[in-house]
């Protein structure tokens, strides 16, 4: 009996209880009060429990009435939920948002933005990858993500679009123990052949056999930022990293910044929204390239967006 259950008696409860009469309610609803309080009796007939005590002049909730009184209004709020996601999606709304975000991107910018996402966005689900160099790309061409925010990999494959957001400061640096910090500036890049240079390395083959800001003979190829800044603070290398992350290190002295010739002062590496040219982004993941395109932070030392 209880499969029976139907959300228009949940919704005639909610109603009788939120109203403190069956008259009330069928006012509410639109109905006479006969028939609110037969779908009452059918209600209680079919759960087996007494829902309002009638012996006074108005029907009061039994002990039993308000402890599923919640549980009523909670079914209805998860079917409210589900009308609007299921009109979301006729209207075109991504079930899942998935991205591809370089690992270069500000951390905090991307969290503003994500933050901002969730409000608008509740019911969707966002999966995020965070890479570096052609396999931020790689899934957006599997069709694995809608769209990716790519800026250390020159090469764009021809069917992507892209569409400019902002600039990350990059600087070279190393430990103020290791002996390319001690050369007199400006560093020349022979100068700097003989060591190890750290660089992150392409976990795709969408660059294979290029570099890419590579000055030194000798490297190590990582494929996480966090390790590489461990090593540069440890002294086993130099290398470039984004502003925003090394900004604490540069000011406490952990690490130094390199000044090499022909590296250009203040250089920023843009960053790109990045889909397929024939599959763009559905609403969700448009909203969330516009409100990463209108993040306005000022530009600063820490590799705010320019």
């Amino acid at each position: 009996m209880l499969d029976g259950v139907s959300l228009d008696q949940l919704r005639t409860f909610v109603a009788a209880a939120d109203t403190g009469s069956f008259s009330s309610a069928g006012r509410r609803l639109g109905r006479a009060q006969s028939v609110v309080s037969q779908t009452m009796a059918n209600l209680e007939g079919q759960i087996g429990v007494k829902l309002f005590d009638r012996s006074g002049r108005l029907p009061r909730l039994t002990e039993a009435g308000r402890a599923l009184l919640a549980d009523a209004r909670a079914v209805l709020n998860r079917m409210d939920d589900f009308k609007l996601r299921a009109r979301g999606l006729s209207d075109g709304l991504e079930p899942e948002l998935s991205a591809a975000v370089d690992v270069m991107f500000p951390t905090e910018l991307l969290t503003r933005a994500v933050t901002d996402f969730q409000i608008a966005f509740p019911d969707t689900p966002l999966r995020i990858y965070v890479e570096a160099m052609g396999a931020v790309l790689q899934p957006v061409l599997d069709r694995r993500c809608a769209f990716a925010i790519s800026g250390s990999l020159p090469l764009m494959p021809s069917e992507l679009s892209q569409d400019r957001l902002l600039g990350v400061g990059m600087v070279m640096v190393a430990a103020p123990a290791h002996p390319a910090a001690s050369l007199p500036a400006p560093i020349s890049p022979k100068a700097l052949e003989g060591f190890v240079q750290l660089v992150l390395t392409d976990r795709s083959n969408l660059s294979e056999g290029r570099d890419f800001g590579v000055l030194s003979s000798k490297t190590w190829r990582l494929a996480d930022l966090g390790a590489k800044l461990s090593f540069l603070r440890a002294g086993l290398g130099w290398g470039g990293m984004p502003l925003w992350l090394v900004a604490d290190d540069l000011a406490a002295g952990t690490l130094v910044e390199l000044a090499i010739e022909d590296w250009p002062i203040g250089f920023k590496m843009p960053m790109f929204a990045v889909h397929r040219s024939d599959d763009p982004p559905g609403p969700a993941g448009r909203w969330l390239i516009q409100r990463l395109k209108d993040e306005l932070a000022p530009v600063s030392r820490t590799g705010s967006p320019c």
